[in-house]
């Protein structure tokens, strides 16, 4: 089984070229605000606070790199839809965000948190969109599945259904739980399994 043996929080930056440069794959963890990413960061890592889990939504604002194994990194990228904040603040981010996605060499794979209580959230639904007319791989994994309304409702099918409506084909699906461990050695087998698949030793471009 994938292990994590060792995690460390490396760097945080504010804009893509000043991340680190040593080449190593990363795989990119974002999604809306509250959505859950730091606590499934510190769950798949098994350190409650290697990510700073907040109550307030938008407390990202950096990209922060932890260094899994001394060989790959995971990297957790400020949320997006946080209404609260001002046009300016969303902005960079935003612009942050696609700059990571769209000039990022070392970039593996991309994991869009998807909160499995509300239903469809079309800025979920453009963002998903959006990942694939530009081409970066990424799967899909759905938080908060150990609550009610989780449990009784449709949320993760009717998504499923609304992403049909324009993908023949739909990418990996992860179903999660930070407070139950739900998921954990699924998208750890998944990234083990991505990693033996790159060119080794991996190098990915740096600039």
């Amino acid at each position: 089984m994938a292990q994590i043996k060792s995690s460390r929080f490396a760097s945080s930056h504010a804009r893509v070229h000043q991340a680190p440069r040593d080449g190593k794959p990363e795989f990119a963890f974002i999604g809306r605000s509250n959505v859950g990413k730091s606590s499934l960061i510190n769950m798949l890592t098994q350190r409650k606070e290697l990510a700073h889990t907040s109550g307030k939504p938008g407390k990202t604002q950096l990209i922060n790199y932890y260094l899994i194994n001394e060989s790959w990194y995971l990297t957790d990228l400020p949320g997006y839809g946080y209404a609260k904040q001002s046009k300016k603040t969303r902005a960079k981010w935003e612009s942050r965000t696609e700059n990571y996605f769209l000039k990022r060499q070392t970039l593996v794979c991309a994991f869009v948190l998807v909160d499995s209580n509300v239903p469809p959230q079309l800025i979920d639904l453009e963002f998903i969109n959006w990942l694939g007319e530009h081409g970066v791989p990424f799967v899909i994994a759905f938080t908060k599945t150990d609550r009610k309304q989780s449990r009784d409702g449709g949320s993760v099918d009717d998504f499923r259904q609304e992403l049909l409506k324009t993908w023949e084909e739909l990418p990996p699906i992860f179903l999660t739980s930070a407070t139950r461990e739900t998921g954990r050695d699924e998208i750890l087998e998944f990234i083990e399994t991505t990693l033996l698949a790159l060119p080794w030793p991996y190098y990915g471009e740096v600039k």
